[in-house]
């Protein structure tokens, strides 16, 4: 199996966030037009994006396990991937909440209630925080990277050459350096458990 760096939870997510974001939009455009014939297509799209986000849900949530148990990290970002991850628990509760009714209310009609939708919007925003989390955990954090820039005076396009001549070689040798310490941190923190 290819090797994704930290895991596949970034990968996966992705489509969580996408599927359910989508279905969101849908049902709330489908149900404004449902007395239109393609009102009704855009609820049925709905009704499966959000079947489909909630099957991949399970698989991101069991990488993303994964991935909070392994990843190399210190006290600030074990508290930050701790955050997030009880954010992304309760989202996708709400949203498993929301495909089960979904589920039974389609053998019936494509019709949904504005409780439903009130539902769907409230889960929609936890999954925005929960995704916003998750960034943060990354981009701010550093978690499940294995390298980070050498950022010299702001860090623009404007203060380094993209030419075939830059010294590249160097940044290289670097970034080595730094995977073989990440490694050797990522080894000794699953030695060690979470101690924080």
């Amino acid at each position: 199996m290819i090797e994704i760096i930290p895991n596949w939870h970034p990968i996966l997510v992705h489509f969580t966030i996408a599927l359910f974001a989508t279905s969101t939009g849908l049902f709330f455009v489908g149900s404004i037009f449902s007395k239109k014939s393609w009102g009704e297509t855009l609820l049925k799209v709905a009704h499966v994006n959000l079947w489909i986000g909630a099957a991949i849900t399970v698989l991101t949530l069991i990488v993303g396990w994964e991935a909070y148990n392994t990843v190399a990290h210190d006290g600030p970002s074990h508290a930050a991937m701790t955050d997030h991850k009880n954010w992304a628990f309760a989202t996708a509760a709400l949203f498993g909440v929301v495909t089960i009714w979904s589920f039974i209310s389609n053998c019936k009609t494509l019709k949904v209630s504005k409780l439903f939708l009130l539902t769907v919007a409230v889960a929609a925003i936890l999954l925005a925080v929960t995704g916003y989390k998750g960034g943060e955990a990354v981009y701010r954090y550093g978690l499940g990277v294995m390298s980070l820039p050498q950022i010299s005076e702001d860090g623009g396009h404007g203060n380094h050459s993209h030419g075939e001549d830059d010294d590249h070689g160097n940044a290289s040798s670097e970034s080595n350096e730094y995977q073989d310490s990440y490694y050797g941190e990522e080894e000794e923190h699953k030695d060690g458990g979470h101690t924080h």
